[in-house]
């Protein structure tokens, strides 16, 4: 199995090549210049594995949440991409993307939305592969919902910008905490490979992307005062 995964969720970039288990990947800080750097970055990842899109299997990429622009340009790219080279495609949710790599079992996964809210899902890993406890869901702080008696493993930009109401909702049920990860294209590769394996890619027209919000700004009314 052979493909590319990218995620342009948040303010990183992550472009990563799965060859039957093996991952080449690079990633930055790029802000908001996903649409600059995106495809460049997929050159430099498809020449370092040595494959080229023509021997690729599939595509696959981060379908949210996150943030709005990100996710348009990733989910286009993707496209544009498929429709190329006739692959299919996955998208892989950007909070279960989180939970691969965190090495637990019980994940909570959360990323700042800004405006005050976050999106926050909880999930359960078993030898068939992850289970939904929380489906994705956009919450204000204070009202995410109550998780089962367990040890739960925190991850995400959500447990930086909500830390005070997270730690007082969860308490001890949370085991252990990283701030500082976000969605990487090496996860939604392994996701991916799972899917593609099964047959349960998409063509390029049935890409879809889960944004949780409609709205995507304050107004002047609604923006905190300094």
């Amino acid at each position: 199995m052979k493909l590319l995964a990218l995620d342009t969720s948040t303010e990183f970039l992550s472009v990563a090549v799965w060859h039957d288990g093996i991952v080449t990947s690079h990633d930055c800080r790029v802000g908001q210049k996903h649409s600059e750097l995106t495809l460049p970055m997929v050159r430099d990842v498809l020449d370092e594995s040595g494959l080229t899109l023509a021997a690729l299997d599939g595509l696959a990429f981060g379908n949210g949440p996150g943030s709005f622009t990100g996710l348009r340009i990733g989910c286009g790219l993707i496209q544009g991409l498929a429709f190329a080279h006739q692959l299919p495609v996955v998208g892989i949710n950007s909070l279960l993307a989180l939970a691969q790599h965190t090495g637990h079992d019980h994940v909570i996964s959360s990323i700042d939305a800004r405006m005050n809210q976050m999106y926050f899902a909880a999930y359960e890993r078993h030898e068939g592969g992850w289970q939904t406890v929380i489906a994705p869901g956009l919450y204000d702080p204070g009202t995410t919902p109550a998780l089962p008696d367990a040890r739960w493993h925190g991850v995400g930009s959500g447990f930086q910008a909500f830390a005070d109401s997270l730690h007082a909702t969860y308490g001890t049920q949370l085991d252990s905490v990283d701030d500082n990860r976000f969605p990487h294209a090496s996860a939604i590769a392994e996701l991916a490979a799972i899917e593609l394996t099964a047959g349960r890619g998409v063509p390029a027209h049935e890409a879809t992307l889960l944004y949780l919000r409609d709205k995507v700004a304050l107004t002047i009314h609604e923006q905190p005062r300094k």
